[in-house]
């Protein structure tokens, strides 16, 4: 009875359900080595972990060789964990992100077009199904940060009503925003929304 991870498929957030259901704590977020972690003597093979993953990244195996049958598969696996450290929209953020107090000279008083992304924890969503930003941003010379929305004067004075958003500025003005989540199969919407923007900013 032992829960399995693929790491290569999960975002490995604080925020993933799995713990949350988990009934005897066999699968818990280690907030030290800030990763998901199981403790198989505690698993009861309920599946609810299971259940909640919405990328099947979590699976749970009830007799031994159906724990090596699942890990052969987790080991065959051919995507890549670096595949997952990249930048993406409405995901947890990879890199260290801009905070308030800087908020005016990284963004304000950027020499170059700024895109913000300002998210919240009930706005993450799966990074599996989020789009990358070099593929949202191609071909485009643009700063990206991430910043989470912990004051709300920011959302106000700028009238961001929904979570994730992207704010583009230049020259301290903001020229445009997108606000809510977009996933992989509205990335189209999305890149067309940006396109009308950033016509604003290159002319």
């Amino acid at each position: 009875m032992s829960v399995l991870i693929n790491f290569k498929i999960c975002d490995n957030a604080k925020e993933c359900n799995g713990p949350s259901v988990c009934p005897t704590e066999a699968i818990y977020w280690d907030e030290k080595a800030r990763t998901l972690k199981t403790d198989n003597s505690k698993c009861i093979s309920c599946g609810a972990c299971e259940k909640s993953c919405p990328v099947n990244a979590i699976r749970v195996a009830k007799t031994e060789e159906e724990y090596k049958r699942i890990k052969k598969e987790i080991d065959k696996d051919p995507r890549k964990i670096s595949d997952l450290f990249v930048d993406r929209y409405g995901a947890a953020p990879v890199a260290e992100t801009t905070s308030h107090d800087s908020f005016d000279t990284e963004i304000l008083e950027s020499n170059k077009p700024t895109v913000l992304e300002v998210f919240s924890d009930n706005s993450i969503k799966c990074l599996l199904y989020s789009i990358p930003i070099k593929e949202l941003f191609k071909g485009l010379d643009l700063k990206y940060r991430k910043m989470k929305a912990e004051d709300k004067t920011l959302l106000g004075k700028y009238g961001v009503k929904e979570l994730p958003a992207l704010l583009f500025f230049r020259d301290g003005k903001l020229l445009g925003k997108i606000e809510g989540y977009y996933d992989k199969d509205r990335k189209n919407e999305i890149m067309e929304k940006t396109k009308k923007i950033t016509l604003k900013i290159y002319t």
